[in-house]
């Protein structure tokens, strides 16, 4: 190859170098310093529903019978339960287990259980002191309904984003920077939930009537926590 046409294509060459440079440089984004953070708030929040589970349960050899006898306890209580006022019933799963001793078939197990929500725990006291004439009290808990809920935590979101604010401002200032950008933020809604009071699992139908039980519903911690994170900016 002739110099001087080699010397020509290396100019050509370099310009084309020189020239790409500040496009290359243009298209690298300029990162500054990135903090994650983190704010919470939160509130006691008083129980508003009462959830009760109760069962009924028979055991014996003849299937038929046993299944008849929990049917009719199970139509009864909801018949009780929908006359209620402020009282919701549900019928939950249907069991049929077989009993074995020494490795042979001896009888069966029959069980059914319901449901029960209210917010009105004078009313639902007073159902369960008459459905325990027939029925096994398994569960008992309290929690917030879904409107409550809903209602706090929308509150709670506003007052954990102002403070995801003021701690990133807070940081911005004593790093020396007057302003910082958000790059992402996720919000997280929760609570301790309580967890059903269990009763006995041999805890069979009493014989008579029995005086209603006191329901206290207590309080729950509603929480919301944001987390996020900020781009100090470089004025």
């Amino acid at each position: 190859m002739p110099a001087t046409l080699f010397r020509n294509l290396f100019r050509i060459g370099l310009i084309g170098l020189v020239l790409a440079l500040p496009v290359s440089a243009a298209e690298v984004p300029i990162r500054y310093d990135q903090i994650d953070l983190s704010a919470q708030a939160s509130t006691q929040v008083d129980n508003d529903t009462l959830i009760a589970v109760l069962y009924a349960q028979q055991e014996g050899d003849d299937l038929n019978a046993l299944t008849d006898s929990v049917n009719r306890a199970i139509n009864q209580a909801v018949l009780q339960a929908k006359s209620a006022e402020g009282v919701t019933v549900q019928t939950l799963g249907y069991q049929t287990s077989p009993i074995y001793q020494q490795q042979r078939l001896s009888g069966w197990r029959v069980r059914q259980s319901i449901r029960l929500e209210s917010r009105h725990s004078g009313h639902l006291s007073q159902l369960l002191s008459r459905l325990q004439s027939t029925l096994a009290l398994d569960s008992l808990s309290y929690t917030v309904s879904t409107e409550q809920r809903q209602s706090v935590e929308d509150q709670l979101i506003g007052q954990a984003i102002d403070a995801f604010q003021h701690r990133a401002r807070l940081v911005a200032e004593r790093l020396g920077h007057k302003r910082y950008r958000l790059l992402e933020m996720s919000i997280d809604t929760g609570g301790q939930m309580p967890q059903p009071q269990r009763m006995r699992a041999n805890m069979m139908a009493l014989e008579s009537p029995v005086a209603a039980p006191s329901l206290e519903a207590g309080t729950q911690t509603l929480r919301v926590e944001v987390r996020g994170r900020i781009e100090l900016q470089i004025e």
